[in-house]
């Protein structure tokens, strides 16, 4: 069974004359929370009018990440007055409902982001959001509230500097949240990890999540992920100068690792952004700017910062904002300035690093049908052969700015603009 609640669609759709099996998007980084989409037939070619199935205008900006569960896609926004929304549309671009999560909404540096930046998860039965300023939601997918609370009711104040971005993760029954944040002093602990029913809210445990990173390192805009190999499966926390895995059971800690920024020439702003990925047998750890990147096995106990056994290989430069992607044996590397590296995943061999649309990317890469999609701030999706040797198929322009991810389901290719949520579907 796969992590978030992951199922197949019965039954199948058509798509460029060929039947492919429909996948549902479940979360920001698909079924199995590691940017891999199984679909086929996939779009690798569009523009503003060629392979366009539909677009819808949004009520305003976000960076969030849409979610496809069957005809019904669920995502989040602000509008103009400052509310925090949270959507639904059918893949027939009607949409269906929206509910006001929140008010309050404050932008972060400019045009990097706001409080809808965290993005939604579904199961198919319901929808959870939680929002920059705390507040986190249960709706059904017909659009009722099932429950909802603010975070800094129950666990104090947020102290973050651009505001919660952490997008939490789904297992089974259970919602995790990592709430990494501070007022810049190690020796207090605002930071928790907590985990909830999904169904009410309720509190199941809430742990500490203490570190002896200061300064801007208390806080994490990272977001938690799981570690589930068919035999092991625990929590990943990311922040605050360490990753963390924990005990689903009650969140104990089971190791940490450290070193994520030097001690030797400390940063006091290497917050982390990028969030973890793992496959079997491995743990992609980025850091943040200038950092290191590690690459750890799953079966350490304590702290393993200093464990050569606990450790595959590290490198010097992490991709700062995207998130690391595995796809058989290669891990893929989407760097801050659209860079693209490409490492052996067992050994840490560089086998490339390829320049491709030199602009910030913030959107995490998505592999799909044999292809690794990279989405750059400008609109532009650069589209390149997965492998071992460099070679880009495509490069495809919207236009509108965009930080979010891509969702793939149903053969449609979901672009979250600040300005439109697009459909991309081949003919």
């Amino acid at each position: 069974m796969t992590r978030l609640g992951f199922a197949m669609v019965c039954g199948f759709v058509f798509a460029s004359g060929s039947t492919i099996q429909a996948e549902n998007w479940p979360n920001w980084r698909g079924p199995k929370n590691d940017g891999i989409s199984q679909e086929t037939h996939v779009p690798v070619r569009w523009s503003e009018t060629e392979n366009v199935a539909w677009k819808v205008p949004m009520p305003g900006p976000a960076g969030s990440t849409p979610v496809v569960w069957g005809d019904r896609i669920f995502l989040t926004t602000v509008d103009a007055d400052g509310q925090l929304l949270l959507l639904a549309y059918g893949v027939d671009s009607k949409e269906q409902w929206r509910q006001v999560v929140a008010t309050g909404n404050k932008n972060a540096r400019g045009d990097e982001g706001n409080s809808a930046s965290p993005s939604p998860l579904t199961d198919g039965k319901h929808v959870w959001t939680l929002m920059g300023e705390g507040t986190l939601g249960c709706y059904t997918v017909a659009g009722q509230e099932v429950w909802k609370f603010n975070v800094e009711d129950r666990y104090g104040k947020l102290v973050i500097q651009f505001g919660l971005t952490s997008t939490p993760v789904i297992d089974g029954d259970v919602l995790y949240l990592q709430l990494i944040h501070g007022e810049g002093q190690a020796a207090t602990r605002e930071a928790c990890v907590v985990a909830l029913e999904k169904a009410t809210g309720k509190q199941i445990w809430r742990v500490e999540r203490p570190s002896d990173g200061y300064a801007e390192n208390e806080h994490s805009y990272a977001s938690p992920m799981m570690y589930n190999d068919g035999d092991k499966k625990f929590l990943l926390t990311h922040g605050a100068d360490y990753i963390v895995a924990h005990r689903l059971s009650d969140g104990a800690e089971l190791w940490r690792c450290g070193e994520l920024n030097r001690k030797t020439n400390y940063d006091p702003t290497l917050r982390f952004v990028s969030s973890p990925v793992s496959a079997k047998g491995i743990i992609v750890v980025p850091s943040a700017k200038r950092g290191p990147i590690m690459a750890l096995r799953p079966d350490g106990q304590g702290d393993i910062t200093a464990n050569k056994d606990a450790h595959l290989w590290t490198l010097d430069r992490t991709p700062d904002v995207p998130s690391p992607l595995i796809v058989d044996d290669l891990v893929y590397l989407c760097m801050e300035n659209g860079d693209l590296q490409a490492i052996r995943r067992d050994t840490g061999e560089k086998l490339y690093m390829e320049r491709t649309n030199r602009q910030r990317h913030r959107a995490s890469p998505v592999y799909a049908d044999g292809n690794i999609y990279l989405a750059a701030r400008d609109g532009k999706v650069t589209v390149v052969k997965a492998g071992p040797k460099f070679e880009i198929v495509a490069e495809n322009e919207l236009k509108e700015d965009m930080s979010s991810s891509l969702a793939i389901a149903n053969g449609t290719i979901y672009i979250r603009t600040f300005q439109h949520l697009w459909a991309i579907r081949g003919k």
